[in-house]
């Protein structure tokens, strides 16, 4: 089982290695198994796919050369948050907190829910 990701979709990532080092961009997708996400403008690739027909719907795609995202490693990011002086590189740290749930028939009961915490600032960083 893979360790798991603090890094989520949307996030803003500073990158931490390659050519584009030091880029603050949002993150598109985690793979969370495979410990990789893809971020927004960096490590693009072309690929060169080619015409494609579904018979099935009938349609017809064009190819040529595509221009996507490669997955980078989760440890060549660093979340960035925003703070009173502009955006700042952060680690996270993961806490319980102690909330009152509700059950369907109403009820409450008390229950924990797992929050990520900025630990520069030792701030919740929302959902």
């Amino acid at each position: 089982m893979a360790k798991a990701m603090r890094i989520k979709k949307n996030d803003r990532v500073k990158i931490l290695t390659g050519e584009q080092a030091g880029t603050i961009s949002r993150v598109i997708a985690a793979y969370p198994a495979l410990g990789k996400v893809k971020v927004e403008g960096v490590a693009v690739v072309t690929r060169h796919v080619k015409d494609k027909y579904d018979p099935r719907t009938g349609q017809q795609t064009k190819g040529g050369a595509v221009s996507s995202e490669a997955l980078i490693d989760v440890s060549n990011v660093q979340l960035v948050i925003r703070d009173g002086a502009g955006e700042t590189p952060t680690r996270l740290a993961s806490e319980r907190q102690d909330v009152k749930k509700h059950r369907r028939d109403g009820s409450e009961y008390d229950g924990t829910r797992g929050v990520r915490v900025a630990v520069r600032t030792g701030k919740e960083i929302a959902r």
